[in-house]
Parts: structure tokens; sequence; C-alpha cells
């Protein structure tokens, strides 16, 4: 298998439009290629040609490289493809495509960079020379029919293909890397605002292209950089875009190990409880927060320097929570919350303290903040790690909060999106499982059953379309009725509590699963 680089982008156009748009740039691949006997083959590719569009033609230089390479990456993968099938023709073809390429690659690079390392130029000559014996070789391929030495030379081509494409990898880390030092060190050594915040931004661009680029990004001391910005008062108009930065190159370990190493942490509290900085900059520290205290990330066990500063975080995100202008920065503040109630439990005793549950049911109620199915995931997430706590059930009812888990029982995605559906089906898991915790208070149970929770349950359990079709929402659904049925006996119609709640939870939820066949 090879081993190609993951950060390029795709670009899938259609292939005789983009080629007339793209005629000037493309012109020394295609004549180069016409020039070897290029075949007009009648094979319909899997893909759509994959050409350079010209709306990157004044972009960023290195972005037009990326989008070069990546094109490279896929046609490697491709001729590996039809190497299988001995398809020698197309082997050939794409072989003399993805020599045209990568000369025009180095071409381009050379044009822009500023100074290319003595490795640069060696990487770039192995590359050439190997593109150019690989190209060498399929042609001789072609000239012969007999499958025997067809057979023998297919696995010098093998070899040839792997090389190739790991001189490419490697080139491509090299330019990426230079690139990287070459904007850090415009980062340090620049005391204009303008080059900084120039710098900063194509860092920023960078890191879009993928966890790889962030590795190398956080290896040549980017967080450290960035950081040092946001320590600095002169660069403070810096810091929203300097800490959306951070945010990115912070997916991967490498950057959380640099956070760790600069004292980061304590930078985040610092900028998160200085009221003289501007809502933007509080609402990219929080966005920072959430990023390193993200559940899905498996190597936050490291942050110890988290929990000495736990509670000003948590204390600053509440206030930022209640005093967002919108709701981006709503969402952005209660995720990180929302992250931290999973990080360490005592995170929910501080929000208790500080009375978080009346201020984000209070912001529910506002459509102007808490605007999307995103926003009320993140609250109902902190709602549901909360209500393990006996004290949580008072405060729900004080706040009209069974009201909202209620309504949320009934969020739906209105356009279709499946990032906006996936959000809605958490939403509906996480209200039932809240409804499910809580209603170990007889209070909560009697308010449910009031609102008519229980019959907006059993709907969810039924009928899969209302809980689009999910698994998880269903297993809520189930415990939270099973737990009201407790509280409420006479709630149920006889047939739902024999099927819903009688039976074992693993029956009943295969015979929910299976109803979808009575409404076909």
């Amino acid at each position: 298998s090879l081993s190609l680089p993951s950060s390029m982008h795709l670009i899938q156009v259609d292939s005789v439009q983009r080629w007339m748009e793209d005629l000037k740039l493309m012109t020394d691949c295609e004549c180069m290629c016409i020039l070897q006997s290029k075949p007009i083959s009648i094979e319909k590719d899997e893909q759509n040609e994959l050409i350079l569009s010209s709306q990157y033609s004044t972009c960023d230089n290195l972005q037009l490289l990326l989008k070069r390479a990546w094109i490279i990456s896929t046609e490697l993968t491709r001729i590996t493809q039809k190497l299988e099938k001995n398809r020698w023709q197309r082997v050939h073809s794409m072989t003399v495509r993805v020599n045209c390429h990568v000369h025009s690659m180095i071409n381009e690079y050379n044009t822009f960079t500023r100074s290319s390392s003595e490795e640069m130029h060696q990487l770039e000559k192995l590359l050439i020379d190997k593109c150019s014996e690989f190209t060498a070789f399929t042609e001789r391929c072609l000239q012969t029919e007999d499958e025997e030495i067809l057979k023998s030379m297919k696995s010098c081509v093998n070899e040839t293909l792997t090389t190739v494409a790991q001189y490419f990898g490697q080139l491509i880390e090299l330019v990426l890397t230079q690139e990287a030092q070459n904007l850090l060190r415009q980062i340090e050594l620049s005391g204009s605002l303008y080059v900084t915040e120039s710098a900063i931004g194509s860092l920023f661009s960078l890191a879009q292209e993928g966890a790889h680029l962030c590795r190398i990004i956080a290896k040549e001391g980017g967080v450290v950089a960035l950081f040092k910005i946001c320590r600095q008062d002169c660069f403070r108009c810096l810091y929203p875009q300097t800490l959306r930065t951070l945010a990115s190159i912070c997916c991967v370990e490498e950057g959380m190990h640099q956070l760790e190493k600069v004292d980061g942490i304590l930078c985040l509290a610092d900028i998160l409880t200085d009221t003289s900085h501007s809502e933007a900059t509080h609402a990219e520290a929080a966005a920072v927060i959430a990023q390193i205290t993200s559940p899905h990330l498996t190597f936050t066990q490291h942050l110890s320097s988290f929990l000495e500063n736990m509670e000003e975080i948590v204390t600053a995100l509440v206030k930022l929570c209640q005093e967002a202008s919108s709701g981006e920065v709503f969402l952005l503040a209660s995720a990180a919350l929302a992250n931290i109630t999973f990080f360490d439990t005592m995170a929910c005793e501080i929000l208790l303290q500080l009375n978080a549950m009346k201020i984000l049911l209070e912001a529910c109620s506002d459509k102007r903040i808490v605007d999307t199915p995103f926003s009320r995931d993140q609250v109902v997430t902190i709602l549901a790690n909360m209500s393990v706590f006996d004290q949580c059930a008072s405060e729900i009812i004080q706040g009209n909060g069974v009201q909202l888990l209620m309504e949320m029982l009934f969020e739906k995605s209105s356009s279709g999106n499946p990032a906006e559906a996936a959000a809605c089906e958490r939403v509906q898991q996480k209200s039932a499982v809240t409804l499910a915790r809580l209603s170990r208070d007889p209070e909560v149970a009697d308010a449910a059953v009031k609102l008519s929770c229980i019959p907006r349950l059993i709907k969810l359990c039924r009928s899969p379309t209302e809980r689009n079709n999910s698994d998880s929402v269903l297993v809520a659904c189930l415990a939270a009725l099973r737990r009201l049925a407790v509280m409420s006996p006479d709630g149920l119609e006889d047939s739902d509590f024999q099927q819903l709640v009688k039976p074992r939870l693993v029956d009943s939820f295969l015979l929910c699963t299976n109803m979808e066949e009575s409404f076909v």
C-alpha cells in the first residue's frame, strides 16, 4: 500500500468545462502528454477529471501547491488500481500525466519560494528522476505483449511507483515544514502588526488543511509562538485571530503537549477572567477550551494544570453564557462548559454553586441566543451531566426545566442537513436521559407526567421517523418511560405497559426497532 499525504482537499469538477477554463494553467501538462502520444481513451474514469480550478490561480501560492499535490496523490492511487487490473495503456497515460504534474508543481513552488534548502533540491531531483524512470518503464510495458515478461516487469513498476510516492510524500512534508517555519519566523521576529496579522492568517489557513498540517505546525513551535502573541498587550487586537488558530492546532496531540509546556491553560484563564478584553477574544478563548477538553480526544489526561484553573475558567464561561450577545458566542461558551462537565465531576459542583442551571434555562427561552440544535445540544449535555446530583431536581423545577426537556423531545431538523439532524438526535437522547435521571425525584416525575411526557416518550419509542431511526434515542426514551411508569403507573395504556415497560429493556428495544415494518 502507498503512503500518500492525507492533507489534500478533494476537487471534483466537470472535466471539459474546467479544462477550457484552465487551459493556461494546464498547457505545459497537456502538451507534454500529447507529445508523448497520450491515447484518447474511451474508458470512463471512476472520477471526473481532476484539474486545478482557475479560481485558485490568484489564490495563495501554497494553496495552489496543495491542490496540485492532492491531484498527484490521487493519480498515484488510481495508477495502483489500474496496475492491479493490468490496464497498461491507462497506466502509461496516467504515469505521463503524473510526471507532468510533478514538473509543474516543482516549477510553481520554485517561482514563489524565497529560499529552498539543499535537501529540498536533492529531493526534487530524486523525484523527477524517479518519475522519468517510471514513465520509461510503463512505456516499455506497452511495447510487449508477452504475459511472462509483463508479469516480471509489473513488480519493478510497483516498486518504482512506491518509491515515487515515498519521494513525493517526503517532498510535500519538507515544503510544508519550510512554509510553517517561514510563517513562524515572521510571527516571532516581526514587530509590525500588519505582518504578524498576515502571517497568523496564513498559518490559520494552513491549519485548516487537516491534522497532518497541525502536527507540522505544532512540531515547529506554532503553539509556543501564538501564546507568546497572547501575552503581549501590543497585539491585543490580534487575540481573537490568534486564539482561533490555536484552537485549530490543538486538535492534535503535539499541539496539546506544547500547550502544557508553555502554561497555555493559565494564559487562557487570564484572558477569560480579564474583563477588559472584548467579547470576541473571550469567545475564541472559550473555543480553545472547548477544543482541548473535547471528550472525543484520547489525550487530555495530562492536562493536570487544567484542574488548578478550573474554577476560574468555569466561572468566566458561565458569565460569558449569561452575557452572550449572539448565538455564536453562547455556542462556544456552552460547548466549553459541556466538555468540562465530562472532564471532571467537580465542574458540576462548581456550576451548581454558580447557579448555572438558572442561567442556562433562561438563555434557552431567548431564541436569539439559543438559536440552533447545536446550542441546545450543549445545554442539555450540561443538564444531563449535572442531573446526577440530587439538588439539581429543585433547580430544574424552579427554572421551568421540565417544560424545556419536554420541548427538546420534539427537536426536529428543519433543513435536513446531516450534521443538524445528528444534533437533533443528541438533543432528544440527552433530554430523555436527563428526565430519567431527574425523575428519581417525585416532584420532577409529577411535573413530567402533567406535561404529557409519557405519551411523547411512547411516540418516540413506537415511531422510528419521530426519532430519525436513532437507536440511542430509543434506548434513552425506554429508560425514561420505565422510570416515569414506576412513579406514575396510571399514565400508561395496558398494551404500552406490556410491550415497553414490563419486558427486559433489550426485548422492548428489539420490538421497537422492528416496528418500522408495520408502518410500510
